[in-house]
């Protein structure tokens, strides 16, 4: 089997619906990851993702394959005070982050997540910014280890609760 090659780039507002149900359809099946019953808010705005984009400094980034599917996706924040979290994230200087990183389950395991990382690390050194700031959750096992292999460290003063959520902060130093 022939590595896939994808290319990265932002959403086309005509792909944003695309974009919302490939996030809805990955965070609604982790397992121990809270039902939109439970996060009712937190569901309509994977529902929506593509609006974050009228945010400054946000940008919803996706790997599209050649054949032109969305294979992954996540937000680009390049100044925390728009990243949207609980905590104090929102309150970092020199920092950019991202936020709600998915890849289409048929296609995990072909480095798509490690691509739109590497892009966002890319974009903030860009800026010059000092870090790149995220958040992910214990149902997120995946992620969390691709964080923790590309040097993201776990920092626990950006740590907060969402309803009854446990969210874990991770700093990548540049």
């Amino acid at each position: 089997m022939s590595k896939q090659i994808y290319i990265l780039r932002n959403a086309m507002p005509e792909e944003f619906e695309e974009t919302d149900k490939l996030l809805l359809k990955v965070y609604s099946q982790l397992e121990g990851f809270p039902k939109e019953s439970e996060m009712p808010d937190y569901y309509k705005m994977l529902a929506k993702v593509g609006l974050l984009t009228e945010n400054p400094e946000t940008e919803l980034l996706v790997a599209v394959s050649l054949s032109g599917e969305i294979s992954g996706a996540l937000v680009y924040i390049g100044n925390m005070k728009y990243y949207g979290s609980g905590g104090t994230a929102t309150q970092e200087k020199n920092a950019s982050g991202f936020r709600l990183l998915g890849v289409d389950p048929s296609t995990r395991g072909q480095g798509i997540g490690k691509l739109l990382i590497d892009e966002c690390i890319r974009k903030a050194r860009e800026k010059k910014q000092k870090q790149v700031i995220i958040h992910t959750t214990k149902s997120m096992q995946t992620a969390w280890k691709i964080y923790e292999n590309m040097g993201f460290t776990r920092s626990t003063d950006l740590d907060f609760l969402q309803g009854n959520l446990e969210v874990f902060g991770f700093r990548f130093m540049l």
